[in-house]
């Protein structure tokens, strides 16, 4: 999570209790730390239920990837530290509200791996009835997916496809797979990745099988050569968005061949910002209250890939990040204490 999102809902650093949360201490380093916080004036303390690790983002994050030029524009809501180390990042909580008028409610919040924590009323987003806690955690991927199927402008009858099956690239074919008539196909290097794209209704291709004249294509892959794939399978005038995040790396892309003659078109999307044709209506609050609604489908379960005990994520942390098969892995917390 990052930009405009992050500056309008950064908690407040105060303190009054104390939590166990997980530091990014240097690249490719880890520890647990004690870390205050205070349930100040129209604040809410949250006992964490699960989190989620968003293996893109917080890879570039622990091998200190981000550029310099965005340590600002990449903060999470609420991230403590800095990019050059040490920081606690993460967005995908679920709690329990402790104490006050909304005791006992179930929440999301944009929130690092942390067992308890005070944030203010307004972030701490209701869990909706029909979305078990377990699976709330993808609630950031989605709402990812959301503004980048936004920014694709996919329509009815769209023949649409989504290069990198990772778990924004899945939810992203999922949302436009529902799409009146639309033709949707995940595109991946890991032929084992066409179940997953059965489970999201999509069809599955690996990047030789795939069929090139599509409408929209979005890139997910993170890879110079899933961007090229990407290109390579757009029609005339067809609209890629790139999804993908680089960090420090500088991708080639090719721009030759036939890209002109297509009148091809690269837009690039970032969950930061709300769509300029939406944003008079969307909120941030709106558009993660809708993704957690998006979230009520059982079938979506497919995407958490593994799940460890809070107590052993620093030893496990590195693990998890650098195996390619991590979708969303879920981080399992101890009981609310009395």
């Amino acid at each position: 999570m990052s930009g405009g999102e992050g500056a309008e809902i950064r908690a407040r650093a105060v303190s009054d209790g104390v939590a166990q949360a997980l530091w990014i201490t240097g690249a490719g380093a880890v520890e647990m730390r004690e870390t205050p916080f205070e349930a100040g004036p129209g604040m809410v303390e949250v006992e964490t239920l699960y989190s989620g690790i968003s293996r893109g983002t917080e890879r570039l994050v622990w091998t200190g990837g981000v550029p310099d030029s965005e340590h600002e524009t990449m903060k999470a809501p609420f991230q403590e530290g800095d990019f050059s180390f040490p920081v606690k990042y993460g967005y995908a909580a679920v709690g329990r509200l402790a104490g006050g008028a909304r005791e006992g409610e179930t929440v999301f919040v944009l929130h690092p791996h942390q067992d308890r924590f005070a944030v203010p009323q307004e972030a701490a987003v209701p869990v909706p009835d029909g979305v078990p806690p377990e699976r709330a955690v993808l609630a950031a991927n989605m709402e990812t997916a959301l503004n980048i199927v936004w920014d694709a402008g996919v329509s009815a009858g769209d023949r649409v496809t989504v290069v990198g099956a990772g778990v924004v690239g899945a939810l992203a074919g999922y949302l436009c797979a529902r799409m009146p008539g639309a033709e949707v196909c995940l595109v991946d290097v890991d032929a084992a990745k066409a179940g997953l794209a059965e489970a999201m209704g999509c069809a599955f291709a690996t990047p030789g099988q795939a069929a090139g004249e599509r409408d929209v294509v979005i890139h997910a892959s993170a890879s110079a050569g899933g961007l090229a794939t990407a290109i390579g399978l757009a029609g005339m005038e067809a609209t890629i968005v790139e999804a993908s995040w680089f960090g420090t790396h500088r991708p080639e892309v090719p721009l030759g061949g036939a890209f002109h003659q297509r009148r091809l078109r690269i837009v690039g999307s970032q969950v930061g910002q709300v769509p300029p044709d939406r944003r008079a209506r969307w909120s941030y609050r709106r558009r993660l209250e809708k993704a957690l609604d998006l979230l009520a489908d059982p079938a979506l379960d497919v995407l958490i890939s593994g799940e460890t005990a809070f107590d052993g994520l620093a030893a496990e942390y590195g693990a998890i990040l650098q195996d390619a098969a991590t979708l969303c892995h879920r981080v399992r917390y101890a009981p609310v204490r009395g």
